[in-house]
């Protein structure tokens, strides 16, 4: 990237650092889910179309943004801009928790949907999310005002299960749902 940027005209470079230096400033993290946007809060959060008691909390910006590109979520996101994972010396802040429990409580929602990433952080934040909702929403849970699922893994659309390996098919083995009735 550096040979490239010094192969370019002055004029080129200067217009390149304004855009960086007006992009730093005209950007925020949205009050509500953590996404960025030169707007607070984000238009995902003020569109008053989208499922307002469904939330999709994922890892990353990046994540939600692949969720967005696929136009198959019309719900609400929680970004935590975190994750688990001991071997980088990286946890859930006590105010990631409390951001995160309070969108929840704030939106009143009715399911929460981990989609975290399928690999061994992915899966302790997931552990990690769960058990901190257990423990400080059990009641909504236990009462069915609240539903925590997770996205299904397994073998990708137009795969075969020939070319799977043993983990992608334990997983698609282990998260099948039952079949419609015949």
């Amino acid at each position: 990237m550096v040979f490239h940027l010094l192969r370019q005209n002055d004029a080129f470079l200067r217009s390149f650092g304004e855009a960086i230096t007006y992009l730093k400033a005209n950007l925020f993290t949205c009050a509500e889910c953590g996404n960025i946007s030169n707007s607070d809060p984000c238009p995902i959060c003020k569109d008053q179309m989208r499922d307002r008691h469904t939330l999709c909390v994922v890892e990353s910006i990046d994540d939600l943004v692949s969720f967005e590109q696929a136009g198959i979520y019309g719900g609400l996101y929680h970004v935590l801009g975190a994750r688990v994972s001991p071997l980088d010396d990286q946890e859930l802040s006590d105010s990631d928790i409390e951001f995160f429990l309070n969108h929840i409580k704030n939106l009143r929602a009715a399911e929460v949907i981990i989609a975290t990433n399928p690999r061994m952080e992915g899966d302790l934040t997931y552990f990690t999310l769960l058990d901190i909702l257990k423990d400080r929403l059990r009641d909504k849970i236990e009462k069915g005002e609240l539903k925590v699922s997770r996205l299904a893994f397994g073998l990708p659309v137009g795969g075969s299960i020939e070319f799977a390996d043993r983990l992608t098919l334990h997983t698609a083995l282990e998260s099948r749902t039952n079949a419609a009735r015949l």
